[in-house]
């Protein structure tokens, strides 16, 4: 039976998480009775590191004349693309910052450089992105969504989600998309044939009522499209973060007693009156239990070991999670805020026969590949 928002803040605020896990096991055991485990070999490919949005929660961006700005070029970008496929690989998720200097024809180009070349699945592309690509040219998101799908594009990340609530937005990332228009680029994508994913970054400033807000949001155009092929819930990393260097401030400046409102927006202030702190394993467990009971349309939730290593992955199994995400040969955006957990494709295996699954590679439409015996 489906669970309204009232009931899903009553047990994110006070569910035992033993019971939550429980609920959400025997979600999962319904839904995938096989006791497979799927993950895809990829590879995480950022273009460029130069982002005009500069999110505060953001260690990866650069300003277009830092000294370590770049884009990538296509000797490179090509030589990326055939060691994953070399290592197995069907998938590249490829994204990058806004960057001001990049047009359309830029965009167009990648792609179909990439297709003439290689037979890969291009997962890219997230939905701040292809806003921003859309506004540059004065076309909407779904005109955008058809050029860059016809130039190659064939699926799109879930990436710039954060969480779905306006009000954490303008503090994280106040010149980032609204909520409502993540949603409007993957309605559009959904309705023009493209699988996506859905995500959520937590452990930031945002209070239980954002998280469920934003579980709504994904459920509720799922409701309409069916387009989400999984759901990724990660925690923040605040390492190397604004958000973390004025969260010290503000702390520093409460020890000496010298904080007044004036020295602060009203929002810094509420933002920074708690502490900021990677997720605990219990907050992490909690969360993606919830979200696999409230998204009940939604048939894979991914276990995030780039965020809370292999051994947590492996209890998220238990947790509601059915996938293990990707063995990411490359990933830079988490790894910038100095949290590294890099497995290969055999410790993904071997931790999930540990765990008492079934290890099989999947594509990007979680069609089986290869099961490992």
């Amino acid at each position: 039976m489906r669970i309204d928002r009232k009931k899903a803040l009553k047990l994110l605020k006070s569910a035992d998480l033993l019971d939550l896990g429980r609920t959400a096991d025997d979600i999962r055991k319904t839904l995938h009775p096989e006791g497979i485990v799927t993950f895809v070999v990829d590879r995480n490919i950022n273009y460029t590191n130069v982002c005009i949005n500069k999110c505060r929660f953001c260690a990866f961006y650069r300003n277009e004349d830092d000294s370590d700005a770049y884009i990538l070029d296509k000797d490179t970008l090509f030589q990326k693309i055939q060691e994953t496929l070399d290592q197995g690989g069907t998938q590249i998720l490829i994204q990058g910052g806004l960057h001001p200097s990049l047009d359309l024809d830029y965009y167009i180009d990648m792609l179909k450089s990439i297709k003439k070349r290689f037979d890969i699945n291009i997962h890219g592309f997230s939905p701040p992105e292809i806003c921003f690509i859309a506004d540059s040219h004065d076309i909407t998101v779904r005109e955008a969504l058809k050029i860059l799908r016809e130039a190659g594009l064939d699926s799109i990340p879930g990436g710039g989600a954060e969480i779905l609530s306006d009000r954490v937005r303008e503090i994280l990332s106040p010149k980032k998309i609204k909520s409502s228009r993540w949603i409007e680029v993957m309605e559009n994508a959904h309705l023009l044939g493209m699988r996506t994913t859905a995500t959520m970054m937590f452990g930031s400033i945002e209070k239980p009522e954002d998280v469920i807000e934003h579980l709504d949001a994904i459920r509720t155009l799922q409701d309409k499209t069916k387009g989400f092929t999984a759901f990724i819930p990660w925690s923040f990393q605040p390492g190397n973060t604004e958000l973390k260097a004025e969260a010290k401030k503000l702390r520093r400046l409460e020890d000496k007693k010298k904080l007044k409102n004036k020295d602060f927006s009203t929002s810094q202030l509420l933002n920074f009156s708690v502490s900021i702190h990677a997720a605990t394993a219990v907050e992490y467990l909690k969360i993606l239990s919830l979200s696999r009971i409230y998204l009940d349309n939604v048939e894979n939730i991914q276990a995030s070991w780039v965020t809370q290593g292999l051994k947590l992955a492996q209890v998220a199994l238990r947790f509601g999670a059915n996938d293990f995400g990707s063995t990411m040969i490359e990933e830079n955006v988490v790894a910038s805020t100095g949290i590294s957990h890099a497995v290969s494709k055999e410790e993904i295996i071997s931790a999930i026969k540990d765990a008492g699954f079934r290890p099989a590679q999947r594509d990007t439409c979680y069609k089986i590949i290869r099961e490992f015996k």
